[in-house]
């Protein structure tokens, strides 16, 4: 575009220079077009920008990041004079089109309509903009080119995606502890029964007992109780730009809901909480719990006023730590403070783990880890599956 103004300029300039020295009828009607064709191209694209059309829809607006959706957008021209060049941009930021049109700039003439089906597909987790972000409109000669942002854009609501992990490789001593502790537990349960007494929870009750003494019979608990584990995640919001703070929180919420869903698998009790007050504390007993747990994250709002600190200190002096065997920190940040909080902790016989979502350089904590204390880094670009 830049080589076409330079080159009517330059016929501009012959055109005056022809009207100063030798005058006459056919170099002023030059000069004159010439001048007159810069104002004649800016109205063109005025009218254009008045009259073009473009439609665009979506397979669905609640979609889960990383699932591919269908979508197709429409340009119509609805006048009776010819569009010369309109181009297309998309938002990119936080998804993709999966396969744009081989031209990306179209010549419409009058009543045509371009159509094109395609998919696309959303990368973090939240509500955000997705599809045509903006048209550009070009003159025939392609002097000038306007940019003009679409008049109704499409919005998303993107839910988590589901990371399924087997094993957890990172740590997997405590795996195997974990569920060693948990299935000897159980046994002891199966063991040692007696009548059901009012008051008892239903997952307390010992079906099989039930059935053989014909009346409802529980089981006995035998000394300390260990509830299995539990699970403290971040909702503090750290940065104001979504560019920064979206892919650290979708990441972050993946890692919990792949650790959950792992848990839930294995049928081994797991005490979820966070920095909202208002969240509380969700206990998944097994798979079916899960269901409702990740309905929950899909409304989940971070917040800058979130202090998980406190807290964190909250849940240590409620006692609820204790009673477990081994206790999952998922976090963006990560100090000194914290990792004395984790001391106090594994003094008891728990086993503390972070996972920390960052961009930032975690050698010098990771280094700190010990048998009850592990401080495992992820990052947005890495594959949870090989991480965890």
């Amino acid at each position: 575009m830049r080589k076409r103004r330079a080159v009517f300029g330059i016929f501009w300039l012959l055109s005056l220079v022809a009207i100063s020295f030798y005058g006459g009828t056919v170099s002023y009607g030059i000069f004159f077009a010439l001048t007159l064709l810069p104002f004649l191209s800016l109205f063109y694209i005025v009218c254009v920008w008045c009259r073009y059309r473009v439609y665009q829809e979506i397979g669905s607006r609640n979609i889960v990041s990383g699932q591919s959706v269908p979508y197709y957008f429409v340009l119509q021209n609805e006048d009776k004079f010819a569009f010369a060049a309109i181009g297309i941009s998309f938002f990119s930021d936080f998804s993709y089109v999966e396969e744009l049109p081989d031209k990306m700039e179209y010549e419409l003439l009058p009543g045509e309509r371009y159509r094109y089906e395609t998919s696309f597909v959303c990368r973090y987790r939240g509500e955000y903009e997705v599809g045509i972000k903006e048209v550009t409109i070009s003159d025939f000669l392609r002097l000038f080119r306007v940019r003009c942002e679409v008049r109704e854009t499409k919005k998303v609501i993107v839910a988590p995606k589901l990371i399924r992990i087997y094993e957890l490789k990172s740590v997997s001593d405590i795996s195997a502890m974990l569920q060693k502790e948990i299935a000897t537990q159980e046994a002891e349960l199966d063991i040692v029964t007696r009548e059901y007494v009012s008051g008892d929870a239903l997952k307390q009750i010992h079906w099989k007992a039930t059935a053989r003494e014909q009346k409802l019979m529980s089981r006995r608990l035998i000394g300390e109780e260990k509830e299995g584990a539990l699970l403290f995640f971040d909702t503090h919001r750290y940065d104001e730009s979504p560019p920064v703070y979206l892919p650290l929180e979708n990441r972050l919420l993946e890692t919990v809901l792949a650790l959950t869903l792992l848990l839930s698998e294995k049928s081994i009790p797991v005490t979820v909480c966070c920095s909202r007050d208002k969240f509380g504390q969700k206990c998944l007993n097994g798979i079916r719990d899960f269901g409702d747990f990740y309905e929950l994250t899909k409304e989940l709002e971070f917040d800058k006023a979130e202090d998980t600190k406190n807290r964190i200190r909250h849940i240590l002096n409620s006692g609820t730590v204790l009673n477990q065997h081994v206790v999952f920190f998922v976090l963006q940040k990560i100090d000194y403070e914290m990792l004395e909080m984790a001391k106090r902790i594994s003094e008891n016989g728990i086993i503390v783990v972070f996972y920390v979502v960052t961009e930032e350089n975690m050698d010098d904590f990771c280094a700190m880890s010990d048998a009850n204390r592990r401080i495992i880094a992820i990052t947005p670009q890495d594959r949870l599956e090989e991480i965890l």
